[in-house]
């Protein structure tokens, strides 16, 4: 899917233990007031945002904005469905990382520069490698949970790590020092490292 960053400030939608992966589809209910009318103008233009995520201990409330990771899920609403009473389900798909800059914002939600997140690529020797166990351990998951799920054959080592990292279920503390690491070599280790340390059931 091609796509461009936007030159202009995008809403972010601030979650805690939550991070929006790309090619993820993530469902979001949208029931407070501030963020109503952020679906309502996002509908308006192109419908992308930015799922950013709250670190542990912090709290997000009207009057306090809490901390987000500087990284967060750029994603474009693919379905939306408005409830009688003006609440908002929503299906986004993520699509890419980005850096994010916080913004002064005339709306009642928070807004953001974005900036594309620059990721570090494997070596061509070092990208098979990976790959390969990277795909044996989350075909493992996926036969665990009963589900079928033909990855691509040509699946990339960041595209087999974000979908391990989604299988497994790790502390948010550890899920953000992965998703915000920008070596993809480091990002897949620290992933299987994971996966060994915890065998599918």
């Amino acid at each position: 899917m091609e796509f461009s960053l936007p030159s202009q400030p995008v809403p972010i939608f601030p979650l805690g233990r939550v991070y929006l992966f790309p090619h993820q589809v993530m469902p979001l209910h949208i029931f407070e007031p501030r963020y109503r009318r952020m679906v309502e103008d996002l509908l308006d233009g192109q419908g992308r945002l930015v799922i950013a995520t709250v670190p542990d201990g912090a709290v997000e409330t009207p009057s306090t904005p809490a901390p987000v990771l500087p990284v967060g899920g750029y994603g474009e609403i693919l379905r939306h469905q408005r409830l009688p009473d003006g609440r908002f389900m929503l299906w986004v798909l993520g699509l890419c990382r980005v850096a994010v800059y916080e913004t002064p914002s005339d709306r009642p939600y928070r807004r953001v520069e974005c900036r594309r997140f620059v990721e570090i690529e494997a070596a061509a020797d070092e990208e098979s490698s990976l790959c390969a166990e990277l795909r044996a351990a989350a075909d493992a998951r996926i036969a665990k949970r009963d589900e079928k799920l033909e990855l691509p054959e040509e699946a990339t080592a960041a595209f087999l790590t974000d979908l391990l990292l989604q299988l497994l279920q790790l502390p948010s503390t550890e899920m953000a020092m992965a998703f915000t690491e920008p070596s993809i070599v480091r990002r897949a280790r620290f992933a299987l490292a994971k996966a060994r340390q915890q065998p599918p059931n």
